[in-house]
């Protein structure tokens, strides 16, 4: 795969999970802060409190997304050099947990938010750990690339 191909996959993954990202953010901020209220209000006084800190949980894995996709558009737009992005200050790090058992009690509309939070950074760290494989180069692709600029 050529390294102009990889780049122009690479900006249309960020974009998409940009996108979707953008989209999540709003949804939960719709429903945490407007729609969720009415069912958090029938919830149990120590369930309202677990929803509350889960709406916390949503809103920063969607921020540490978002942040780490910026990081690769800058890349990607040369602000930013691929070596910075691979500073701990910039990669993706851990996402707060759900139990499963307060997942279970929770608001439809709620547990979705939660899960498809959890999902996209879950997916986005798979792009994060996999800077880490960017920087060894295969002898084998190397010497392909050599052989196709000689060749023209």
């Amino acid at each position: 795969m050529s390294g102009l191909y990889e780049s122009q996959l690479h900006r249309r993954l960020v974009d998409a999970l940009y996108s979707e990202a953008m989209v999540l953010a709003d949804e939960a901020r719709t429903y945490f802060d407007e729609a969720g209220r009415g069912e958090r209000e029938a919830l149990d006084a120590m369930i309202r409190v677990s929803f509350s800190c889960e709406s916390l949980k949503v809103t920063t894995r969607l921020m540490h997304v978002i942040a780490w996709l910026l990081t690769q558009r800058a890349v990607e737009a040369g602000e930013l050099q691929p070596r910075d992005a691979l500073d701990p200050v910039r990669r993706l790090g851990d996402a707060p947990v759900t139990d499963q058992s307060l997942l279970d009690v929770l608001p439809v509309r709620a547990r979705a938010l939660i899960e498809a939070s959890s999902d996209l950074h879950r997916r986005v760290g798979l792009l994060d750990r996999g800077l880490d494989e960017v920087d060894i180069v295969s002898p084998v692709l190397t010497l392909q690339g050599r052989l196709e600029r000689a060749a023209f």
